[in-house]
């Protein structure tokens, strides 16, 4: 059986350095993703697209290696930030927080065996944002990333220095903040947990 390691196969984009600003260009790839607001502390329609989003992929990543004979990990959880005023977004307003959560899925992956992945999880589970997922391709180009490491509180000093670092590149912020979580923050001490952030740029 053939196994491979997404995560490791695309290492620029999943594994940057944790000590400075990387400039890096991402290529257009697949997603399950679902769109939502508010706080995703609090917010159980943001709770809701995990649980979805995880079951779905889960249940592909089987399908695949049952009829392809292909084994691969499930990728973990991305998230996309925005506000309609961008400063609720700097000030932490966060029930004003828009967001699109997604995992990125392999090339094998068809929009026909999303849709039959969906209605196959949802005759079995009874997930509320099961009939919100979409499948997409999402091209997000030249883009600023680093490795942050500790808890999401502490994340704005790393995003200050992507930003300043696009400035003085002689590019501009372009696009919706990038999140990638790489650590399961319910089992992960917050001072270990890693995050990837990541900025696009023009």
């Amino acid at each position: 059986m053939e196994k491979i390691d997404y995560k490791k196969k695309l290492e620029e984009l999943y594994n940057p350095s944790a000590k400075e600003v990387t400039a890096i260009n991402v290529p257009k790839m697949n997603f399950l993703m679902i769109d939502g607001q508010g706080d995703p502390g609090t917010s159980k329609p943001y709770q809701e697209a995990i649980e979805a989003l995880f079951s779905v992929s889960y249940a592909l990543k089987f399908k695949i290696k049952k009829s392809r004979g292909v084994d691969y990990s499930v990728m973990p959880l991305e998230g996309l930030w925005w506000a309609d005023d961008m400063a609720d977004f700097t000030k932490g307003n966060r029930n004003n927080w828009r967001w699109t959560a997604m995992i990125m899925q392999p090339e094998m992956v068809t929009k026909e065996m999303v849709g039959e992945t969906i209605e196959e999880v949802t005759k079995k589970k009874n997930f509320p944002a099961l009939p919100l997922i979409r499948f997409e391709s999402y091209n997000e180009g030249p883009a600023a990333q680093i490795m942050h490491i500790g808890p999401f509180s502490e994340e704005g000093s790393n995003i200050q220095k992507i930003h300043k670092f696009i400035e003085e590149s002689g590019h501009k912020l372009r696009g919706k903040h990038h999140e990638i979580y790489l650590s399961d923050y319910r089992k992960t001490a917050p001072e270990k947990m890693k995050t990837v952030l990541r900025q696009p740029m023009e």
